[in-house]
C-alpha cells in the first residue's frame, strides 16, 4: 500500500509547495515603447496614445524634448548618450541629421504632419488683424511685446522674416526668445502680448486664444516625421506604431492637434 500511495503523496507535496503550480509559470509583460517627441508633435502623440494602447496592448512612454540644441535633454543629445529609446518623432530636418549620424533607421521613416506658424494672444484679449501683410506689420509694430521659440519657427521669424519686414529698430526690444517652455504658456501668463509658434505647439495650451496663421506669402511649413531608433529594444513594435500613425486613424488625431496629415 505504501508503494501505491508514494506518487500521490509526492505530487501533493509538490503542489503544496508551489513547485509545479500553474500560477508560478512566467508571465509575459506588455511591451513599453519609449517615445521621444519634440514639442510640436506632443499633442498628436498624446491624442493617439490611449486608443493605440487599447488596440495593440503596447504601452507608450512619451518624453517631450527639444528637437536639438545645447540642452542636455534635447533629443539628439539623449541619443548621443545612448539613452534608451524606440521611436523618435521630430522635425523632418532634425531626423535627417539623426539619420546621417546613424542614430535612426532610415528605412522606417514616416512623414506624419505639416505644421504652420500661428499667432496667439492671452485668452479674452483683443485679437489684432493679421489677415494681410500690411495689417500683420502694423500689429507687430503696435505690440508691446512678442514671444517666439528658439526652434525652427522662432529662428525663421527672428533671423529672416522680421528683418525682411523692416521692423527694426522700433521692434528690436520687443522680442522674447522662449526656450524652456511652450510660447503659449508665456502668453497665458501675460508676459508677452503676442506669441508665435507652430499651430500644433499652441493648440494644447490653456489660457490663450489662437488668432490664426501668419499670412500665406511669408508662411513657413515645418514637417514632422518619425523613425525607429537604431538601438531600439522593440523595433517591430516601434515600426507598427509608426505605421498606425501614418494610417487614417492616426491622421484623425494628428489633424485635431493642429497639424496637417501627410497623405
Amino acid at each position: 500500500m505504501r508503494l501505491l500511495f508514494k506518487p500521490f503523496v509526492l505530487s501533493c507535496a509538490l503542489l503544496s509547495t508551489g513547485v509545479i503550480h500553474a500560477a508560478d509559470a512566467p508571465k509575459t509583460l506588455p511591451v513599453t515603447l519609449k517615445v521621444l517627441s519634440s514639442s510640436g508633435f506632443k499633442g498628436a502623440i498624446l491624442a493617439i496614445a490611449p486608443e493605440y494602447e487599447k488596440a495593440s496592448g503596447v504601452k507608450l512612454q512619451v518624453t517631450v524634448a527639444q528637437a536639438s540644441g545645447p540642452a542636455p535633454q534635447a533629443i539628439d543629445n539623449r541619443l548621443d548618450r545612448k539613452e534608451e529609446a524606440d521611436v523618435v518623432l521630430t522635425l523632418g530636418s532634425s531626423l535627417d541629421t539623426l539619420t546621417a549620424r546613424n542614430q535612426v533607421d532610415p528605412l522606417t521613416r514616416v512623414d506624419l504632419g505639416k505644421s504652420f506658424i500661428a499667432m496667439a494672444v492671452r485668452k479674452g484679449a483683443v485679437q489684432p488683424d493679421i489677415g494681410s501683410m500690411k495689417a500683420f506689420r502694423e500689429t507687430l509694430l503696435n505690440a508691446e511685446s512678442v514671444a517666439y521659440s528658439d526652434s525652427a519657427s522662432g529662428l525663421y521669424l527672428s533671423h529672416w522674416l522680421f528683418p525682411h519686414m523692416k521692423l527694426y529698430p522700433r521692434f528690436m526690444l520687443k522680442g522674447k526668445v522662449v526656450s524652456v517652455e511652450p510660447v503659449g504658456d508665456v502668453v497665458a501668463r501675460g508676459e508677452a502680448e503676442l506669441g508665435f509658434q507652430q499651430l500644433s505647439g499652441l493648440t494644447p495650451i490653456q489660457g490663450i486664444d489662437i488668432v490664426g496663421l501668419i499670412p500665406d506669402n511669408v508662411q513657413q511649413m515645418v514637417l514632422y516625421s518619425g523613425a525607429v531608433v537604431k538601438n531600439s529594444a522593440h523595433p517591430t513594435e516601434a515600426k507598427a506604431l509608426l505605421d498606425y500613425m501614418g494610417s487614417q486613424k492616426g491622421h484623425d488625431a494628428i489633424e485635431r492637434s493642429g497639424l496637417k496629415p501627410v497623405q
